[in-house]
């Protein structure tokens, strides 16, 4: 793994699921590394696909410089709010209307809650296969944030998560246009009818962009960390990517190095090798 000059401050972005938590939960090694990195001058962000809404109960309490959520829609440092992006009115009803054509279970992401329509949440509890009061499993959060409504016209969000669906992807692409695009499930097995749905312009990369430039940084001193498809962009945009061992192929050909899984706490030892426990 590279190490990086300590002559200058970093800007470390962590993806949550599968980098900085497993399933939700931070392992303690982690919040401890977070703030090992930050006392030595570096600032660190969650760079994350969830929307606000779905963070899990306690991951801000460490200490963190900033938040870049719903992949990119959400961006603020700080404290002070960068970027709030959402689908524009039309676009956004005809996904809703896509959606309840093609019979799917849906919930439309916003900063400030998470919305579907009535009976959805049975329908996402017999598909996840989870209890009601179960937390065990990272989808019920999905659950617990989640508002039902009669009617969803009007309803703005930032990105879509989806199961279920009577068509393909493919075929829900052709219908919405090419205003947006799809990546596979992160909540269940992925295949071709669940998903999640965002505006192609946007992504993390874009998002890491927004506090770069608001920082005054420079694009080689950003080093962003994640496993999953929506962490492509940003670890192609990064001036240093780590793709988290096991990931698919073409999040490893992104990257510039590998880290080991929250499983065995492997952003302790990913921060020692970078070289951000060194004062900057």
């Amino acid at each position: 793994m590279p190490a990086m000059s300590p002559a200058r401050s970093k800007l470390v972005f962590l993806d949550i699921d599968g980098t900085y938590a497993e399933h939700g939960v931070v392992p303690p090694a982690h919040e401890a590394a977070v703030r090992r990195v930050r006392a030595a001058g570096h600032r660190v962000f969650l760079c994350t696909g969830r929307s606000k809404a779905l963070l899990p109960p306690g991951i801000l309490d460490v200490g963190f410089d900033g938040l870049v959520a719903s992949a990119g829609c959400w961006v603020e440092v700080d404290g002070t709010l960068l970027a709030d992006t959402r689908f524009p009115p039309d676009l956004a009803q005809e996904v809703v209307a896509v959606l309840l054509g093609h019979d799917a279970a849906f919930v439309l992401e916003a900063p400030d809650g998470l919305y579907g329509p009535l009976g959805v949440d049975d329908r996402l509890r017999a598909l996840l296969g989870t209890d009601a009061d179960d937390e065990r499993h990272g989808s019920d959060d999905f659950l617990r944030a989640l508002q039902m409504l009669d009617d969803l016209s009007g309803t703005s969000f930032a990105k879509v998560t989806y199961l279920a669906a009577t068509a393909p992807w493919t075929e829900l692409l052709r219908l919405l246009g090419p205003r947006v695009g799809f990546v596979p499930s992160s909540i269940v097995e992925a295949h071709d009818f669940a998903g999640e749905l965002y505006l192609v312009d946007v992504h993390k990369a874009r998002g890491i962009e927004a506090v770069q430039r608001h920082l005054a940084a420079e694009r080689e001193d950003v080093i962003a960390i994640g496993d999953g498809i929506n962490d492509l962009e940003m670890l192609e945009y990064a001036g240093v990517g780590v793709a988290i061992e096991g990931s698919d192929d073409r999040v490893l050909a992104a990257a510039d190095t590998v880290a080991r899984g929250p499983h065995v706490d492997g952003l302790v030892a990913a921060f020692e090798e970078l070289g951000l426990y060194r004062t900057a």
